[in-house]
């Protein structure tokens, strides 16, 4: 591997893969938000979305259309930028949710559903079979409107992996496209990370994508190990925002795989810097420190 000495003294690698195979999913507009004091305007939104796909996001998570009508109003201006990057509306396995998303022009569900026993028992009061056959019914209803379906896996990090098999294998066979393993509450290692993703993408068909939140500081060396473990899309938001600490930071991620693993998302790093400068803007927050890695060559 030849190394070559970049602006600022910063080691660069010079064999760089451009096609990695690796897919950035951005969440910004909607687990991002759900930072203490973010809330973007309309218009903030859909410039956000137009940066992201002009700097090559794979999907964008636009939103929650079933949160009241001016989330649909925006999502629906989102869709109707006709973007080249997929523009994902996230859902309850609520039908109501998954009308609110349809009534805007998703046609890219996104299904969530609570698989820890903790989460199944506190926050649903239901039973594992319940989740099982409810998500069940929510991606058979999406699947009959035309819709590509991705299903997240709520608190797998805590889940029994018995049962998070029995779900993911469940959602495989309904025809979803990718299991979402979510991190929810922030408490996995790399380690650990990579040693669930590995177990996963054994026993599974289906493409594996990782969520994972910042609480012990780690959202984006646990997104970097589920990478190594195989999964092939990673969750980010731009400058780690999210709820509590927030999720993995897209311009770390995106510096890291470029300059320790010589993976080369395609993310346009000039798109990235007024990107970063647009979202700390609008979020109240200084841009990351970062982003200058993003912009080396």
């Amino acid at each position: 591997m030849m190394l070559e000495i970049c602006p600022d003294n910063l080691i660069c690698q010079t064999n760089v893969n451009s096609n990695p195979d690796i897919y950035i999913v951005d969440t910004t507009l909607r687990d991002g938000e759900q930072a203490p004091g973010v809330a973007f305007s309309l218009q903030e939104k859909v410039t956000i979305a137009q940066l992201l796909n002009d700097a090559g996001v794979s999907e964008i998570e636009a939103g929650i259309p079933a949160m009241g009508e001016m989330e649909q109003q925006t999502v629906q201006a989102i869709i109707n930028l006709k973007l080249t990057s997929r523009v994902i509306a996230w859902n309850r396995m609520v039908l109501n949710d998954l009308k609110a998303s349809l009534n805007c022009g998703v046609r890219n569900i996104h299904i969530s559903a609570p698989v820890s026993a903790l989460q199944i028992h506190y926050k649903l009061n239901r039973t594992p079979q319940w989740v099982l056959d409810t998500v069940k019914k929510a991606i058979s209803y999406a699947l009959d409107y035309g819709c590509r379906v991705t299903v997240g896996a709520e608190d797998a990090s805590r889940a029994d992996h018995s049962f998070l098999l029995e779900f993911a294998l469940l959602v495989q066979e309904m025809g979803a496209v990718r299991l979402r393993y979510c991190d929810t509450v922030g408490i996995l290692d790399p380690f650990t990370t990579f040693d669930n993703i590995s177990k996963l993408k054994n026993e599974l068909a289906l493409g594996i994508e990782f969520h994972g939140h910042n609480d012990f500081g780690m959202a984006t060396a646990n997104t970097l190990a589920a990478i190594k473990a195989g999964a092939n899309y990673v969750d980010t938001t731009i400058g780690g925002l999210g709820e509590r600490a927030g999720n993995a930071c897209m311009d770390q991620l995106n510096a890291a795989l470029k300059q320790i693993q010589g993976i080369d998302t395609g993310l346009d790093p000039q798109v990235l810097l007024v990107l970063n400068r647009h979202v700390a803007q609008a979020s109240g927050r200084k841009p990351v420190a970062s982003y200058r890695l993003s912009v080396i060559s």
